[in-house]
Order: structure tokens, then sequence, then C-alpha cells
């Protein structure tokens, strides 16, 4: 745990809750323990989208379809999600959950590998919420950047790995160190980029928060 559990479950003690679907698809996913955002993370990302308010957002990793149907039931009414999946057994349970919760006109769900599809949408995006494979964050980086509005907020979930991430690589078990590895380069790449302006957040897991700089876009304009 990055925050002490007592704090979370303290935190988490005040959450007004969610719509019934979203709590069913929580409870199942929990029961089959498919990975999923944090009940606090899910409580900063209404914060972030009522604040932003974005028309268009991408999704890179959907799971079951928890968080893009939390992401759908706060959003403006007019906003519609992209989002990504390439677990092939997770795909029907998603679009099922997404139909369920009457979001299909709003949510559209893309099978394939998200570097791959990312190379053919062409956004731009109001905010992107990076959830997927941990090792692949840094290499979907320039696809990400091209992809997000001047403006536009990136959200990358899970980028403290429980802790791990302050520790040697020769701290964290072998399986892990190339993730380990590849998770402090993107951290760096994003808090050290001109484009962006990134604060690292000890919530849930750890999350990024990052805001694309606008006048980046007038001065390639410009050149």
């Amino acid at each position: 745990m990055i925050i002490d559990e007592r704090m979370v479950s303290f935190i988490n003690s005040f959450d007004s809750g969610d719509s019934d679907i979203v709590e069913e698809i929580e409870r199942q996913a929990i029961a089959d323990r498919v990975p999923i955002i944090r009940q606090e993370m899910g409580s900063l990302l209404k914060v972030l989208i009522a604040l932003k308010k974005p028309s268009t957002i991408l999704e890179v990793g959907t799971a079951v379809g928890y968080s893009s149907i939390l992401m759908a039931e706060n959003m403006p009414k007019d906003a519609a999600i992209t989002t990504i999946e390439k677990y092939e057994k997770r795909i029907p349970v998603a679009r099922e959950n997404i139909k369920k919760a009457g979001y299909e006109d709003r949510i559209t769900l893309i099978e394939g590998d998200a570097m791959e599809v990312m190379k053919e949408l062409t956004g731009p995006y109001d905010m992107i919420f990076m959830d997927a494979a941990k090792g692949q964050y840094i290499h979907f980086l320039p696809e990400v950047m091209r992809l997000l509005a001047p403006g536009g907020m990136l959200i990358s979930d899970n980028v403290l790995q429980e802790g791990d991430i302050i520790e040697s690589k020769f701290g964290v078990v072998r399986r892990n160190r190339t993730i380990h590895m590849r998770m402090r380069e993107y951290i760096y790449a994003i808090t050290h980029m001109e484009g962006l302006i990134t604060s690292i957040v000890p919530i849930g897991d750890g999350i990024t928060l990052s805001v694309k700089k606008e006048c980046e876009t007038q001065e390639q304009e410009e050149k």
C-alpha cells in the first residue's frame, strides 16, 4: 500500500457511491480478480472530469468496462469515450457491461494492441486515461502526446507499483525489473518533458496527472 490501509478505508468511508450498474460491475470484477481502478481513484476521476468537462476521452485499457462506464456517467451528455482493449477474454464482458449500462452510443470499444490502434486514431482527446500494461507506458507516450489536445489532461494509473518504484531494481523480484525500469523512465519523461506539466499523486497505487501546455501547439505551427 502507498498509503496506510486504515487511512484508505477512512477516506473511502466517505464515498457517496455510484450507480447500481457500476457497483455491480465492481463487485463482479473483484470476485473474478479482474484489476480495476480503486475506489479512491474512481472518486478522484469523477472530480477531474467535473473540472475538465472533456468532450472526448481516450482510455488505454478497458478491462471489463468499469472505468469507462464510471467516466461516461460523470462526463457531459454529448461527450464520447474511445477505449482500447486487447485481452480477448475481457472484451465480450466489457461489451456486455457497456450495453447493460446503456452507453453503447457513447463508448466505442476498439479491440487490438494499443500501440497499433493509437497510430490509426486522429484525436485530439481532451483527456487520456492510461491503465494498461505498465511496462508499455513509455512506448505509448509519443502517440499519447500526438493525440492529447492542447490543454488536455493525461492521467496515468498505477505508477508507484505498490511502493516498489522507490526501490533499487535489485530490490524488486527479477520478473518485475523490466517494468520497474520502464516505469521509472516513464515518470522521468513526463515530469521533465517541456510540453507537459506533471504532478505525481500518491493515491490508490499512485497516479500522475499531466496537462499538455497549450503553447506547444502554437509554437509548432509557427515553425
